[in-house]
């Protein structure tokens, strides 16, 4: 378990991902099951994502999201408290001739009240758990209001407290793997680059707890929970007829009781009211 104060845990973290910044979209770029996860990532947004949209994204990373929205016609405040991935974010912007559609800051999350430019966005989006690096979950999501438009969409993608890939680990010997979300209110330690950090893990009955009284749940996809997590490196490509199988499954099941709740991450999107609801 972990108790180390929230601002140590985020200097900690962005010390981590800043020494990996240079090396993560080689590391993770050519990824089969990362692609999906993507994929399935966009494919979720594109049902609330109105033309030409103002969209916050949280936890930006090198801007791989950033970009194909940008692509897509819409802009993109992209925040990250990583200085090494803010610099990977604006060189690839800057390569790709996309800065007048994205703009950076090196901000937290749990700081959004403080953002240079203050204002509200018609979206919200947070990929792949970097929400799961904060203890102050509840703070953030109550954050929201204030920076979303009335009418406006959320969506987060997180790690929830039970995965049945890591559970079945338990029949090879792995306890310590295999329960380590169930136990982490006070914070599982993490480790990358040298650097140790706590996580957190959350269910959506958390989301829906902690959401402020105008937001409301939209829908909830899981996502890897048949497909297997993306750290089983090359299980596509040693298995493809298996991947394949795997993957048409879940593309009929992700939104079903109980796939969407038990998997290595869930998709999440709320909405807050309009003014005239």
């Amino acid at each position: 378990m972990s108790t180390v104060p929230e601002y140590t845990n985020q200097q900690k973290t962005a010390t981590a991902f800043s020494k990996q910044s240079e090396i993560f979209d080689a590391l993770y770029s050519n990824n089969t099951i990362i692609k999906y996860k993507r994929k399935r990532v966009r494919d979720h947004v594109l049902q609330y994502l109105n033309p030409n949209s103002s969209i916050l994204e949280l936890n930006s990373g090198t801007g791989e999201d950033a970009i194909w929205f940008a692509r897509q016609g819409h802009t993109v405040h992209a925040t990250d408290i990583s200085a090494g991935m803010q610099d990977q974010l604006k060189q690839k912007t800057a390569a790709k001739q996309l800065d007048e559609k994205i703009t950076t800051e090196l901000i937290s999350f749990t700081a959004l009240d403080q953002m240079q430019q203050p204002k509200q966005f018609d979206y919200i989006f947070s990929n792949f758990a970097g929400l799961n690096c904060t203890g102050k979950l509840d703070s953030v999501l109550k954050s929201f209001d204030s920076v979303l438009k009335p009418g406006g969409m959320v969506t987060l993608v997180l790690l929830p407290k039970f995965c049945l890939w890591e559970f079945l680990l338990l029949f090879k010997g792995q306890f310590k793997t295999a329960f380590r979300r169930l136990f982490s209110s006070k914070g599982v330690k993490a480790h990358l680059e040298g650097e140790y950090f706590a996580c957190w893990y959350y269910n959506p009955g958390y989301i829906e707890k902690n959401i402020p009284s105008n937001f409301s749940i939209k829908k909830i996809e899981g996502l890897c929970t048949i497909v297997p997590p993306s750290y089983m490196e090359q299980f596509a490509e040693k298995h493809p007829k298996l991947y394949t199988f795997l993957k048409s499954k879940e593309d009929k099941l992700h939104s079903k009781w109980p796939w969407k709740y038990i998997g290595d991450y869930y998709i999440i999107s709320l909405k807050k009211k309009d003014l005239a609801g």
